[in-house]
C-alpha cells in the first residue's frame, strides 16, 4: 500500500509540484492525496487542482498567534484525508513543539542550505556573505527548533563568485526537486530511521563523484 502524504504549502508550490511529479510515477511508494494551503490565493493550489490533487485551505490569518487552534483544524483535516506522512512545501507557518512531537519521524520540511550551516530566513544571502564555496539543499525531520532536525538528504551545488541571492536560488531549487522526491521515497519505503539525533539510511553508500569548487580555468 502506498503511504498517503499531505503536502502543506504557502505560495508557488515548486517543490510541491515536484513531488507530485515524482508521486504520479507507478512505482513510487507514496501517493499525494491531500494539498493544504494557509493562504487562499497560493498559486499552488492551482497546480495541486489541476494535477488531480485534493485541496483544503485553512487560512491561518484569522487564528492571529492561536498556532493550537489552528493545529486542530488541520489535524482535523489530515485525519479526514487519513494522512500518514506530511511534506512542507514553502509552509509560512511555525508550529507548536506539541504538534511537531506527534509528527515527529513523519514530517519532512526541505531548506535551500546544506543545514546546519544557514538556517532561518535568507539562506542565499548567508551563504554569500560567509563566502562559501558550495551551498546546496537539505531534507530533514521537523522538530520544534527551526531546521535543527535530523538530516535525511543533501544536495550540494557550487557557489560563483558572480552569483546573487536569484541564481543561487535558481541552481538549488533544481537539487530541491531532486532530493525532496527521493527522501520522501526513502521514508515511505521504511528506508530511514533515526537514532538520537542522526538520521540513518539502510543500503546507504557514499557517492563515487565529488564536488570541488571553485575551478579556475
Amino acid at each position: 500500500m502506498k503511504r498517503r502524504v499531505a503536502i502543506l504549502i504557502s505560495g508557488r508550490g515548486s517543490n510541491m509540484a515536484a513531488l507530485i511529479r515524482a508521486a504520479s510515477t507507478p512505482d513510487f511508494p507514496a501517493e499525494i492525496s491531500l494539498v493544504v494551503s494557509n493562504k487562499p490565493d497560493a498559486l499552488g493550489l492551482e497546480k495541486a487542482r489541476a494535477s488531480g490533487v485534493k485541496t483544503e485551505v485553512i487560512e491561518s490569518k484569522p487564528f492571529g498567534k492561536d498556532r493550537a487552534g489552528f493545529e486542530k483544524v488541520l489535524q482535523a483535516a489530515l485525519d479526514r484525508h487519513g494522512i500518514e506522512l506530511i511534506c512542507l512545501g514553502g509552509f509560512m507557518r511555525l508550529f507548536t513543539a506539541e504538534f511537531t512531537r506527534a509528527w515527529y519521524g513523519r514530517m519532512l520540511n526541505i531548506h535551500p542550505s546544506l543545514l546546519p550551516s544557514f538556517p532561518g530566513l535568507d539562506p542565499h544571502g548567508q551563504a554569500l556573505r560567509a563566502g562559501v564555496k558550495l551551498s546546496g539543499a537539505t531534507v530533514h525531520f521537523v522538530i520544534p527548533e527551526t531546521d535543527a532536525g535530523p538530516i535525511v538528504m543533501q544536495g550540494a551545488v557550487p557557489v560563483s563568485d558572480h552569483d546573487t541571492g536569484d541564481t543561487l536560488s535558481e541552481r538549488i531549487l533544481e537539487v530541491e526537486h531532486r532530493i525532496y522526491p527521493e527522501a520522501l521515497r526513502l521514508l515511505a519505503t521504511g528506508k530511514v530511521r533515526i537514532e538520537g539525533d542522526v538520521c540513518r539510511t539502510d543500503g546507504s553508500a557514499a557517492s563515487e563523484n565529488f564536488l570541488i569548487a571553485p575551478v579556475v580555468r
